[in-house]
C-alpha cells in the first residue's frame, strides 16, 4: 500500500536530510555498540547529582523579577518547552533529550575563562547564579527548521560576565564550548557534529543586554534537556547560537568556528541572524510555526527580521551584507 504524506506539509516542516541521515546513523551504531539499555525511556526527574530539586522532586525555583525586555508573546507550555528539544549531545531527535539529559552532571560544575581578558580562571556556578540580579525575560526564540517559541528565561545579561573578568582590548570575539561528559552524553559516540559542541559572538554582540546568560525558564532551574546548569540566550538569532551547558568561555581576537558553520559552511553562517529573506539551501525562512500553539492545518505566521527584536539590534550589522554574512 503506497501512503502519501500529508497535503498541508511544507517542506520547512521535514526533517533535514543530514539530520535525518545522522539520526539513522546514530541508531544503527548505537546498536552495533551495544546501547540498547542505555537508548531505553527513562523518567525524567532530575538525580540527585545532577540540577537542585525539591523535596517533591520537581526542580527548584529560580525566580528573576520581570524584565522591560521581554515581549508580550503568549508563552508556550511548559511541556513543549522542556520535551521538543535541539540537544545532539542527547540524540538528533527532538524527543530524544528530555528522555536521556537526565544523566547530566550538573554539580560540582565550573566554568573555565580563558583567553583575552584580565582576570582567568575557572567560575563556580555558584558564584555565578549570585553575580547579578536574576531577571525574567520573556523572549521568542526562532529554530532554523521553522519551528519557534516563546519561553520565559531566567538569568541576567552576558555583559555583566564579560565586565567581571575585564576584556582587553584585543578581545573581540567570545567563543563558547559546551561541556563533554561521554559517560551521560550518548550522542557523543557518534560523530553527527564535530564535537564538543562550539559557538562564537562577535564582542559587540556579546555585550548587547539582550544576550543572556541564563540558568533558569519558567521560574525554575533549567532542566537537562534545555542546557543546565548555563547556556546562551541570543533571541535574534537562530536557536543553534544559544549554546548550551557551557564549561568554556574564551574571548579572542579572531572570529572562532561554530560547530554548525563547520559542518556545513554553505548553510550555517557565523552570523546565523534570523532573516526571512535569506532562504536556508532547503527551505525558506519566510514562514514559521509556533510549537504549541500554531499546528499544521493552521496558516504559518511571517517570519520577523531579527526574530521581531531589530529594533534593539539592526545597529550592529549597520552597512553589513545581509546575505553574504548571514
Amino acid at each position: 500500500m503506497l501512503i502519501k504524506p500529508p497535503a498541508d506539509i511544507d517542506p520547512s516542516e521535514i526533517t533535514p536530510r543530514n539530520v535525518y541521515e545522522a539520526r539513522r546513523t546514530f541508531l544503527r551504531q548505537a546498536a552495533a555498540l551495544g546501547l540498547a539499555g542505555t537508548m531505553l525511556p527513562h523518567a525524567t526527574a532530575q538525580t540527585a547529582s545532577a540540577a537542585p530539586v525539591t523535596e517533591q522532586g520537581k526542580l527548584a525555583a529560580l525566580p528573576g523579577k520581570s524584565s522591560t525586555l521581554s515581549t508580550t508573546d503568549k508563552l508556550t507550555p511548559h511541556k513543549d518547552v522542556v520535551t521538543y528539544n535541539n540537544y545532539y549531545e542527547f540524540g538528533t531527535d527532538k524527543h530524544q533529550p528530555a528522555q536521556y539529559a537526565h544523566r547530566l552532571r550538573t554539580r560540582p560544575w565550573s566554568v573555565m575563562i580563558e583567553g583575552e581578558v584580565k582576570n582567568k580562571g575557572p567560575m563556580n556556578i555558584e558564584d555565578l547564579l549570585k553575580l547579578a540580579p536574576m531577571e525574567e525575560r520573556i523572549y521568542r526564540m526562532r529554530c532554523v527548521e521553522g519551528w519557534s517559541m516563546v519561553i520565559p528565561w531566567v538569568g541576567y545579561s552576558l555583559a555583566e560576565l564579560m565586565k567581571r573578568v575585564e576584556p582587553t582590548s584585543k578581545a573581540k570575539y567570545v567563543a563558547f564550548t559546551t561541556a563533554m561528559q561521554p559517560d551521560t552524553m550518548i550522542g557523543l559516540r557518534i560523530p553527527a557534529l564535530e564535537w564538543p559542541y562550539v559557538e562564537g559572538l562577535r564582542m559587540d554582540e556579546a555585550m548587547h543586554p539582550l544576550t543572556l546568560l541564563t540558568f533558569g525558564l519558567y521560574g525554575e532551574v533549567l532542566p537537562n534537556q534545555n542546557g543546565a546548569p548555563v547556556r546562551l540566550v541570543v533571541p535574534w538569532k537562530y536557536g543553534f547560537k544559544s549554546i548550551k551547558s557551557i564549561d568554556k568561555i574564551v574571548l579572542m581576537e579572531t572570529q572562532p568556528k561554530t560547530s554548525w558553520n563547520v559542518a556545513a559552511a554553505h548553510e550555517y553562517g557565523f552570523y546565523s541572524n534570523v532573516n526571512p529573506t535569506v532562504s536556508h539551501p532547503r527551505w525558506s525562512q519566510a514562514t514559521e510555526r509556533r510549537i504549541g500553539e500554531d499546528g499544521f492545518l493552521a496558516p504559518k505566521r511571517k517570519t520577523l527580521p531579527f526574530n521581531g527584536y531589530a529594533e534593539q539590534v539592526a545597529g550592529l550589522y549597520k552597512g553589513m551584507d545581509l546575505k553574504k554574512f548571514y
